[in-house]
């Protein structure tokens, strides 16, 4: 059989895309490999990122490695797809010429065809699961129709569209069939989900009927635009036990003057009302947001009060990113990228900073409270957990001492917390 050896850079909707295109190939019968930089491959596709200069960067020096790797015979073919792919196609095609083939985000059929296989329709709800397997991604769109200064999303995977509740119901009906106790729902704005569709907000309906389903055990929502927030997602997580009391909430700024130059639909009165508002109605629900340091115009006015807001409110989980200046985009063609890279770096840390000190206090508080945790994996002589307050990869996880105790990644256990740092809880079945 020929091997493929598929490499995914960036988001978790990559990891879907390179998921389903696994399940195809494999319906087909070749060896698949997933992640290995190890050069002895037939072929090799790569899953590109190209939504920040960072992720831009590592893209291209993947690519070149699999060029160097072609170029002394260790691979045969070499294929490129997802958003760098999509976004810098004809340039690439220019300054790497080397690879084979390149394929934009929405090109799964194309790829597919293009290696001389076929493509399967009646799969394309079905994947092969990278990770642990007891937790899946669940895109629920494609694309965005917001047009925020600083985003290049919808000129790489273009207008929103939604898929229907039924293929998505059925999707989840597949992954719990497999083994998924955690669906995490994910788009470039789960609040729009719907409106192209339907022409009303559909998000809660979905997530009831995802929860209908037998075997899943959690529903974790991610990316809930602040503009229209639907409302009944807070009931929801009220009365349904199996929807994660978790709210990834990405405010990027707190400044009107910023968040008007971001091209934002919401300012900082009516983001600060509806934070009040979630935690009034769900006190013991996370918080998660995502900021922007050193966006074009950001004074030191700007910045000292983003600061003091997240010093006041003390989100639960936070990231912040140095704004990036990114081609084409609203930002870059009309504003000048005027905050030096020190700056931004510095703004950005001393955030982290300030995050790390209110984590450190909040972790302190849960210390000999009870949580229901799901077992992600085995690391020497500790199980590593998390609760339905932490997403994987970007929240904080729960060590238990292995002790005697049989469990293994899936299992739900409850815990009692016994120690606590900046980002992480230590914790006794």
């Amino acid at each position: 059989m020929k091997q493929i050896n598929i490499i995914t850079l960036g988001c978790s909707k990559n990891t879907v895309d390179s998921e389903k295109l696994i399940r195809q190939f494999k319906e087909a019968g070749y060896n698949i490999v997933y992640d290995r930089y190890d050069t002895d491959h037939d072929t090799v596709i790569i899953n590109t990122c190209g939504f920040i200069n960072d992720a831009k960067e590592e893209s291209i020096n993947t690519i070149l490695q699999f060029v160097e790797a072609k170029r002394r015979g260790k691979i045969n073919n070499l294929h490129v797809m997802g958003c760098l792919s999509e976004r810098y196609r004809d340039d690439l095609r220019i300054e790497i010429p080397e690879v084979d083939n390149y394929f934009g985000v929405n090109d799964l059929k194309e790829v597919v065809n293009g290696l001389g296989s076929r493509y399967y329709d009646n799969l394309s709800a079905d994947r092969v699961l990278t990770g642990p397997g007891h937790y899946a991604y669940l895109k629920i769109s494609e694309g965005c129709d917001r047009d925020c200064a600083f985003c290049a999303i919808p000129l790489i995977r273009g207008r929103y569209i939604s898929s229907p509740v039924e293929e998505l119901v059925e999707e989840g009906r597949r992954l719990a069939a497999i083994g998924v106790k955690e669906l995490i729902l994910i788009a470039q704005d789960l609040s729009y989900y719907g409106l192209d569709l339907y022409k009303k907000q559909m998000l809660a309906p979905l997530v009831e009927e995802l929860s209908a389903i037998e075997g899943i055990d959690w529903i974790r929502l991610h990316y809930l635009y602040p503009a229209n927030f639907p409302m009944e997602i807070i009931n929801l997580m009220k009365n349904n036990p199996k929807i994660c009391r978790y709210i990834d909430l990405p405010i990027q700024h707190i400044s009107d003057k910023i968040l008007k130059m971001m091209r934002r639909s919401h300012t900082g009165k009516e983001t600060r009302n509806l934070l009040a508002l979630i935690r009034s109605e769900l006190p013991d629900a996370t918080i998660r947001t995502t900021l922007i340091a050193g966006h074009p115009g950001e004074t030191k006015d700007d910045y000292n009060e983003l600061v003091n807001f997240i010093r006041e409110f003390r989100f639960d989980r936070l990231g912040v990113f140095p704004y990036s200046h990114e081609e084409d985009t609203f930002g870059f063609i009309n504003y000048k990228d005027n905050v030096s890279e020190k700056k931004k770096k510095s703004r950005t840390a001393r955030l982290m900073k300030l995050q790390q000190e209110i984590s450190a206090l909040n972790n302190k508080k849960l210390v000999g409270k009870h949580l229901k945790i799901i077992i992600d994996r085995e690391e020497g002589n500790y199980y590593i957990g998390r609760s339905e307050f932490d997403s994987p990869d970007v929240d904080q996880e729960v060590l238990i001492p292995k002790a005697g105790i049989d469990l293994k990644p899936g299992d739900f256990t409850t815990v009692t917390i016994t120690g606590s740092s900046e980002f992480d809880l230590m914790g006794e079945v």
